[in-house]
């Protein structure tokens, strides 16, 4: 049983990550009507998405690494301001050049994630760090449901500044409590930033995921779109180069070197791929004109409501996993979850008339979600050292986002190939699109299935890397 400080700590905790988690779904629905109420075009509207994915992949790692070195506590009360200046930023942002910015400054809430993961490890027994890391998860994958549910209703009733205003006052009340309750944690890491990797991590994550998610309007063979894919393998090895040779790398390469880590953040990127595509496209699906012969005319709402089975699934699926976590062992779960994903994503491919078959697979690919993400974490956290958990599990969901702008671009590819005289695109290019993303979350089942079953190996290969390069010591946890 948690403490009452324990179970206060993991409340600031689910709290602000489930904030950031809803915050990246939250605003997609409302873009339509964001575009309408500021006077801007489609193309620049999305980049108010795009701005929030970039910065949060730039500051999920870094800040991660920084909290390892200077404390958790301290750099999660920043996070959560910079969240909540973000929120109100945005809130009274008086055209669209202002909003875009906002979301910039929201983005470096995402260093949350692996903030709160190195809290609970730090802080919380032993034998309650698996349960309750799986129960943050289940919070953060439910809040990328509840951002898809409620952002019609909240649009409906009052307008979509109240998509900021109300995330502003809880992630504010959030930070308070957090700076006067929030136990700074004892582990610290060795050294100092390495700023020069920071810069080239930047570099490489912004020129490979902003052509991914601007290939549609810019087109995959403009000059654009393969001129920063060539610098992202340009800037990637170079940093590569500059984190193997430094005495105070941002992220130790032979953290990720391990064989739980790298099969790991290999699930993740495929099943990333599938998680981000589905929620970002089966909303459309269903909005789409029965006239088109298929979809059902729902509104933003409707389409929320039918999201609603996968948030429940979510949420019930990661904390059960976390009871299941010691039993069956997080492989298993990963593997399992990553599965369900896959038997959701062909039943989509196959059975989309109607309303109830959608709701069915989304319940489906709910549970997967809820166990794999509960289970990725789990893993991570229990096969680092101590000192590198902020910037190992920031990387993890770096190499998730990764994966759903990879899944988003080949699923945008496939949607809008054709369309038909209305504009709106052929049944065939969604049901392509569902057995490519069913694919994916098979090979996330199969990459999961390589990940050691213990921590024999991980303990082994972090002691002798330890012999090799002691001014560089990494402390394995036993």
């Amino acid at each position: 049983m948690l403490n009452r400080n324990n179970r206060l700590t993991f409340a600031v905790l689910a709290t602000g990550a489930g904030v950031f988690s809803m915050m990246q779904s939250l605003v997609a629905p409302a873009l339509p009507t964001i575009q309408h109420a500021l006077h801007t075009s489609q193309a620049t509207s999305t980049w108010v998405m795009t701005a929030y994915l970039l910065s949060a992949s730039v500051f999920t790692p870094i800040l991660g690494r920084v909290g390892d070195l200077v404390g958790k506590k301290r750099t999660m009360v920043a996070a959560l301001a910079a969240l909540t200046v973000g929120c109100l930023l945005a809130a009274l942002a008086p055209d669209i050049g202002v909003l875009i910015v906002a979301r910039v400054v929201q983005g470096i809430g995402g260093a949350l994630f692996p903030l709160s993961f190195g809290i609970i490890r730090d802080e919380f027994p032993a034998q309650r760090v698996s349960p309750s890391i799986s129960n943050l998860s289940a919070v953060i994958a439910a809040g990328g449901g509840v951002g898809m549910v409620a952002a019609g209703p909240i649009v409906g009733a009052l307008d979509y500044t109240w998509l900021f205003w109300l995330p502003a006052a809880i992630v504010a009340v959030t930070a308070l409590i957090a700076l006067r309750h929030v136990p700074e944690s004892p582990h610290r890491g060795t050294g100092r930033v390495n700023w020069s990797g920071a810069v080239l991590l930047s570099g490489w994550l912004v020129a490979l995921l902003l052509p991914l998610s601007q290939a549609t309007s810019w087109g995959w063979g403009s000059l654009k779109v393969v001129g920063l894919l060539a610098s992202a393998v340009v800037l990637f090895t170079a940093w590569l180069f500059a984190e193997a040779r430094s005495r105070n790398p941002l992220i130790d390469l032979r953290v990720l070197r391990l064989p739980a880590v790298w099969t790991t953040n290999t699930a993740a990127l495929l099943f990333g791929a599938g998680m981000y595509a589905v929620w970002s496209y089966l909303p459309g699906f269903v909005q789409t004109p029965s006239a088109a012969g298929y979809g059902f005319g729902s509104s933003v709402t409707g389409a929320g409501l039918l999201m609603l089975p996968m948030l429940v699934a979510m949420f019930l699926a990661g904390v059960l996993s976390g009871r299941l976590e010691p039993v069956v062992g997080a492989k298993k779960l990963l593997t399992t979850g990553a599965a369900l994903g896959a038997v959701s994503c062909a039943m989509l491919a196959a059975w989309h008339g109607q309303q109830w078959q959608i709701a069915v697979a989304a319940g489906i690919f709910g549970l997967g979600i809820g166990l794999a993400f509960a289970s990725m974490a789990n893993l991570i956290v229990q096969n680092v050292p101590a000192a590198q958990t902020g910037a190992a599990t920031g990387m993890n969901a770096n190499i998730r986002t990764i994966g759903g702008s990879l899944g988003a671009a080949l699923m945008t590819a496939l949607v809008t190939d054709s369309l038909q005289p209305s504009g709106l695109p052929h049944e065939s290019g969604y049901t392509h699109g569902f057995a490519l993303l069913a694919l994916l979350c098979l090979a996330a089942a199969l990459a999961a299935l390589l990940v050691p079953a213990g921590r024999r190996a991980v303990v082994t290969r972090v002691a002798a890397s330890q012999e090799r390069a002691p001014d560089r010591r990494v402390t394995a946890e036993r």
